[in-house]
C-alpha cells in the first residue's frame, strides 16, 4: 500500500488553483479582466490580503499579469499549471510584524542604550545610502529592525523578528513581490524609520509603539497600490 503525505495548502494556494482551474476551463477567458479584489475577496470568503498573494501566485506563474492602476488580467490561454506553495506571502508576514515588532518597540523604549540609538541612526544613514543605488536591498532595513529587538533585552523577542525577516528572504513569493515594488518605484520609508528613532530616544513607549505600527501600517499601504485600480480601495491591516 503506497500512502502520500497529507499536505495543507496554504490559503492563497487554494484561490490561486481555484481561479487556475477556472482558466484552464475557459470559464475566464484570454484578455479578460479579473473582478475587484474586494469582490474575489467577498465571493471566496477570504481576506483580500488573502486575494493579493494569491495574485501574486498567478502573475508568477504567468497565468495573469498584474497593470497597476488598471486591474489584473488573463495572459494568453496556457495549459493548466499547478500552483505550488512559494511560501508566505508578503501580507501575512506583514500582518504578523504589525502585532509583534510594535510591542517590542515599546518594551525596546524602557530599555535601548544611547550606544543603540546611535546604532539605529547609522542604519537609517546606510538605507539612505542604499537607495542612492540601482541594486538597493534592504540589508540596513533588516540591521534597524534587529536592533530595536535586541534592544528588548528579551532574546525571544529578538529571534522572532529575526525569523520573520528571514522568512522574507526564503519565500519565494515575499522575494519576488518585494523587487516588483522595487521595479515599481517602492521603497522603505525613511522618515517613517527616524520618527521611530525619535520616539525611542526620548524613552517613550506609546509614540515608540505607535510609530512602529504606522511604519508597518505605511509600507502595507504602499504594497497594496500595486493592486490599486479603484482609488478608494485601500485598506490598511
Amino acid at each position: 500500500m503506497e500512502l502520500q503525505a497529507i499536505k495543507t495548502d496554504r490559503l492563497y494556494v487554494k484561490v490561486a488553483a481555484q481561479l487556475s482551474q477556472l482558466v484552464n476551463d475557459g470559464l475566464i477567458l484570454p484578455g479578460s479582466r479579473l473582478p475587484s479584489e474586494r469582490e474575489l475577496a467577498e465571493k471566496l470568503s477570504v481576506s483580500r490580503p488573502t486575494i493579493r498573494e494569491a495574485m501574486i501566485a498567478l502573475e508568477l506563474s504567468g497565468i495573469v499579469e498584474i497593470r497597476t492602476g488598471s486591474g489584473i488580467y488573463v495572459t494568453a490561454k496556457k495549459p493548466f499549471l499547478a500552483i505550488e506553495d512559494k511560501g508566505i506571502g508578503p501580507f501575512e508576514i506583514l500582518e504578523i510584524r504589525a502585532i509583534i515588532e510594535s510591542e517590542a518597540c515599546a518594551l525596546a523604549a524602557r530599555h535601548i542604550t544611547d550606544d543603540q540609538i546611535a546604532e539605529l541612526k547609522q542604519a537609517i544613514a546606510e538605507m539612505e545610502e542604499e537607495e542612492k543605488r540601482p541594486d538597493a536591498s534592504e540589508k540596513s532595513d533588516w540591521k534597524f529592525h534587529n536592533i530595536i529587538a535586541s534592544a528588548t533585552q528579551n532574546s525571544a523577542i529578538s529571534s522572532v523578528v529575526n525569523w520573520l525577516w528571514e522568512l522574507r528572504s526564503k519565500s519565494d513569493l515575499s522575494s519576488a513581490f518585494a523587487s516588483r515594488l522595487r521595479a515599481e518605484g517602492v521603497h522603505p520609508s525613511i522618515q517613517d524609520h527616524k520618527t521611530i528613532v525619535a520616539a525611542l530616544e526620548k524613552r517613550d513607549e506609546k509614540k515608540a509603539k505607535a510609530a512602529m505600527q504606522k511604519h508597518i501600517e505605511n509600507a502595507t499601504a504602499a504594497a497594496s497600490t500595486y493592486f490599486d485600480n479603484d482609488p478608494f480601495s485601500k485598506i490598511k491591516l
